[in-house]
């Protein structure tokens, strides 16, 4: 898989924001693409396998420009050069909108010299105080549509398997870059699935600076794991709108405490048997809805709920064990679901850690150092071994009241940090 992704490291917001505070237009960019990638790494994003930036492929957006300028689909017009959107008959099929009834100038910059107020700029001629680079029809820079085709060109070819953005960009952003694309290389699709997001908000309100409830990752990642905020992600339809609030997150971790104590249980409990080789055609069988469940448009939210259900069979085989014995069944569907489980974890990208690791970081956040604890379990392992229950219940009591579990096993006792 070949996975790119770009940046606009110059537009208008940009140019504006950088006059603003009296810094180099790229200052503002290398730090919000620093904090950008800061963030993805955090949250466990997949490394690309090209991060292009916009003014580091002026040359093939000059020649795309050219392009569409000699098949007729663009004009020059003292410095600048526009898209003529009526030429291309397919204007419209990505975000269902009838050309004809678009309001002249809707989200377009008003220019009373194009030829039709629809038309859109591929490069501006350049202005005091903007940065330009040259070009055949005057020093400019480009508008912002075409640095996008541009870089999928480069990087990726004519046609690209899966484009992604939010639901906003759909007109009139990627509506611009596939009348783009298809007209300079007379191929089609340009893109063969696209793949559009819906949005998070706070609270069951929008973000926004005017309410006062940007959240920035930065933030979420202070009170919750990065893991735990792409459970909650992946517990929504991607196309679909998403509330982020305390409880939800709580519920994530919640859900990866009860995935990890059932692994722990199970690798603890019966290690050979969750190591015993599974047929291949019965665990392509067993992991089948996982499968369908991804080719139907990306349905994580099933997936999640899948990885639940074999959760609960997992611990409903192990209850009867305890109490019966492992029989055929246990022996048989242990392996399976322990197999799905790292099957999906490898596309999801959760639940991807051993369960020690996942309660060592739980543990990493205790409100009581580590070695105040192991030293009031043995505390209270010696009032019990002396019948002192009293004394044992009220230490568990205390670390209770300190947000600490415990769970007594066969051997020793374990803790946790309690969620919320």
């Amino acid at each position: 898989v070949k996975y790119t992704r770009n940046y606009t490291d110059i537009d208008d917001k940009i140019i504006n924001r950088a006059n603003k505070d009296g810094v180099p237009w790229n200052e503002i960019s290398e730090r919000y693409i620093k904090a950008f990638d800061e963030d993805m790494k955090a949250l466990g994003v997949a490394i690309p396998t090209e991060c292009p930036k916009a003014t580091e492929t002026i040359e093939k957006m000059l020649e795309v420009i050219q392009t569409l300028i000699d098949k007729g689909f663009a004009y020059v017009l003292d410095g600048d050069v526009y898209y003529s959107v009526r030429k291309f008959e397919g204007y419209g099929k990505l975000s269902g909108k009838n050309i004809e009834e678009l309001e002249a100038g809707a989200r377009v910059e008003v220019d009373e010299r194009k030829e039709d107020p629809l038309d859109f700029a591929l490069w501006k001629s350049s202005k005091p105080c903007e940065p330009s680079w040259p070009s055949p029809w005057g020093e400019g820079r480009p508008g912002w549509h075409i640095e996008c085709s541009a870089m999928s060109q480069k990087f990726l070819g004519e046609t690209i398997d899966i484009h992604g953005g939010g639901k906003d960009l759909i007109f009139p952003h990627h509506e611009n870059e596939i009348a783009q694309s298809e007209a300079a290389t007379g191929k089609q699709p340009f893109v063969r699935y696209w793949l559009h997001n819906g949005f998070v908000n706070i609270e069951k309100e929008k973000m926004s600076k005017s309410l006062g409830n940007i959240l920035t990752i930065k933030d979420a990642l202070k009170n919750y794991s990065s893991e735990a905020i792409r459970l909650f992600l992946l517990s929504s339809h991607y196309r679909s709108p998403i509330d982020y609030s305390q409880e939800s997150l709580r519920s994530a971790e919640a859900e990866l405490d009860r995935f990890y104590e059932t692994i722990e249980r199970m690798e603890r409990g019966w290690p050979d048997v969750v190591r015993g080789a599974v047929n291949t055609e019965k665990k392509q069988n067993y992991i089948q809805p996982y499968i369908n469940a991804m080719d139907d448009d990306f349905n994580t939210a099933a997936v999640k709920g899948f990885i639940f259900e074999r959760v609960n069979e997992a611990n409903r085989l192990m209850d009867n064990a305890g109490k019966w014995g492992i029989d055929d069944e246990f022996q048989k569907m242990l392996p399976r679901i322990r197999t799905g489980f790292k099957e999906m974890a490898g596309i999801l990208g959760v639940f991807n850690r051993t369960a020690q690791e996942y309660f060592q970081e739980r543990r990493a956040r205790s409100p009581i150092p580590a070695d105040e604890i192991e030293k009031l379990i043995a505390q209270r392992a010696e009032a019990r071994k002396n019948r002192d229950f009293k004394k044992g219940d009220k230490i568990r009591k205390k670390l209770e009241e300190n947000g600490i579990l415990l769970e007594d096993t066969p051997k020793g006792t374990i803790w946790r940090v309690k969620i919320g």
